[in-house]
């Protein structure tokens, strides 16, 4: 489904990612760990186009994404919910969906198949989204992303800063969306919350992936988190 290839990305004179590479199946969920300033959020936005990269290639279904614009690439069927959510905090729930609706022209009913993944949302469309928790802000901000209909997920840090019950539910959504045949490239610091979703992860150091392997392994080689992560 998703390939990406030897991604060489910079921000001005500093090269981040180095011969960037995953791929990514229908249904599978590929987590990229490790340390910060490893590279993970910048393959993220290199993958968008948000940040367009020097070299390299990145394919969706064989379609080649990597010379459209930025915001060409929701349309091609890769959502992204970024690591602090921006969301248009003055806007309603409603208004906010409305922006990931008109990305690839979906109506009420795709708005409806979105909302059966969130239903506390369904109860405050009209509420200002910067009046929401913290929770329901991340719960909204995928929910946006989930409105391009997309075949592939981007999400940077989905946990961050949310209380334990909420962290359960964001579990849930994307075991969901695993089982619905959504591939889901999650980037985690917090590795009991990869662990229950993950189908494999790629450790990522000096923005280069060095290794890639199922999710048994963070269990069965814990050598492997302090050596790429600083945990055991």
């Amino acid at each position: 489904m998703l390939k990406v290839e030897n991604l060489n990305s910079f921000y001005g004179a500093s090269q981040v990612l180095r011969d960037f590479s995953i791929d990514l199946a229908a249904g599978e969920v590929l987590c990229l760990l490790g340390r910060n300033g490893a590279g993970k959020t910048t393959a993220l936005r290199s993958i968008m186009g948000l940040l367009r990269p020097r070299s390299g290639l990145v394919t969706l279904d064989g379609r080649e994404l990597t010379s459209l614009p930025g915001h060409e690439v929701p349309k091609a069927g890769i959502g992204y919910v970024p690591q602090g959510r921006r969301l248009f905090s003055e806007l309603t729930v409603a208004e906010n969906l409305e922006i990931g609706l008109m990305c690839r022209g979906g109506g009420e009913e795709v708005r409806e198949r979105v909302l059966q993944y969130f239903p506390r949302l369904s109860e405050r469309l009209d509420q200002a989204s910067g009046t929401l928790s913290g929770g329901e802000q991340q719960m909204l901000a995928m929910a946006r992303a989930l409105c391009v209909e997309p075949s592939v997920i981007l999400l940077d840090e989905p946990t961050e800063g949310l209380q334990p019950s909420m962290i359960s539910t964001i579990r849930d959504v994307l075991l969901q969306l695993r089982g619905d045949g959504v591939g889901i490239l999650l980037v985690e610091q917090r590795v009991d919350a990869v662990r229950p979703v993950a189908d494999r992860v790629a450790f990522v150091e000096n923005g280069c992936v060095r290794e890639t392997v199922g999710v048994a392994a963070l269990t069965e080689n814990p050598e492997l988190l302090r050596k790429y992560v600083g945990v055991g």
